[in-house]
């Protein structure tokens, strides 16, 4: 793992730290943040201790560093030569908050689990957010790619979202203001969400614990829920399931060194053990290759890919072409 030297940004940045609240870490290894538990170092990592913390940090950060955000790193492949710049990483206890607004609303903080905003609205007895139930990750990640499953979509919820800029300024957004398509926002990747409003309609506690449960079943059933996994590795074309396509072009348990293509469900790629970011990234483009060669069809990453390759270990994005 090639190091960098995340103590010189924080040393830039001057004497106004010393008066942040939240955790600073030169050097994080993201390899400890991600499901997939791949990938270089995060040069600076950011966990701020609130929203008026997370404020006062950003005012002290350059706009010539980068900045990256991160949730739980359940949807998410780091490079693994390392991630420039800060990297923010919300904590449970500033961003983590669920609570009751309204009849039928729920706010939830930005690091919420998908799956506690579905059991809040199951003690509630607020119908709609039973898809969250089956899905691997944090509010913020839900609310930046309309994060959905078994026919429901974050987009069919959200009623505004709370976010911060890179220079502390504050935010409200409708949910015209996202721009939302599948598995897409519009929103500029510089905002940072800090929490967000949503809504859901009045509903029989005993049929949205059926549906709950009926999620559950289907994850455990045919999901590798249990393995280093990212969850769904592309986004479903039209007309066709990823898995289908994938599994047709005979790439079902694939594998590139430790990286493998789930031979349970084949749009999961999973780290079968010491997989490197680059053995996943190169195995993920190599099924695109394959699957447009035999379907003509190109799928789409829905898994986000962050950070520098190592030298000598650059994979070109596929497209329509082959990558090595």
């Amino acid at each position: 793992m090639k190091r960098v030297d995340g103590a010189k940004l924080l040393e830039a940045l001057g004497d106004g730290v010393k008066d942040i609240r939240g955790r600073l870490t030169p050097d994080a290894p993201m390899d400890r943040v991600t499901w997939f538990r791949a990938g270089g170092l995060a040069e600076l990592m950011f966990q701020p201790h609130d929203v008026d913390d997370l404020t006062a940090f950003l005012k002290l950060v350059p706009e010539d560093v980068p900045l990256t955000v991160v949730g739980v790193g359940s949807n998410l492949l780091v490079r693994d030569g390392g991630i420039p710049g800060v990297v923010i990483r919300l904590s449970a206890k500033g961003f983590g908050d669920l609570e009751l607004v309204g009849e039928n609303r729920i706010k939830a903080g930005a690091i919420c689990p998908d799956k506690n905003i579905a059991a809040m609205a199951l003690d509630h007895g607020i119908a709609g957010f039973e898809f969250y139930y089956g899905i691997p990750g944090s509010i913020g990640g839900a609310l930046r790619m309309n994060a959905g499953a078994n026919g429901g979509e974050t987009k069919d919820l959200v009623v505004e979202v709370h976010a911060i800029d890179r220079r502390g300024e504050k935010h409200v957004l409708s949910n015209a203001d996202m721009g939302y398509s599948y598995r897409h926002s519009s929103v500029p990747a510089g905002l940072i969400f800090t929490h967000a409003i949503f809504e859901g309609q009045a509903g029989d506690k005993s049929e949205i614990r059926e549906r709950m449960d009926s999620v559950r079943r289907h994850r455990e059933t045919v999901q590798p829920i249990r393995e280093k996994t990212g969850g769904s590795t592309f986004k479903n074309p039209d007309g066709h399931s990823a898995w289908k396509v994938i599994d047709e072009a005979g790439c079902r348990g694939m594998m590139i060194g430790g990286a493998q293509m789930s031979p349970m469900h084949c749009n999961f790629m999973i780290n079968t053990g010491q997989a490197t970011g680059y053995e996943l990234e190169y195995l993920g483009e190599t099924v695109r290759s394959r699957v447009l060669e035999h379907s003509g069809v190109l799928l789409q990453w829905e898994i986000r890919r962050i950070g520098r390759f190592l030298p000598g270990y650059e994979i070109k994005e596929f497209l329509g072409r082959a990558t090595a």
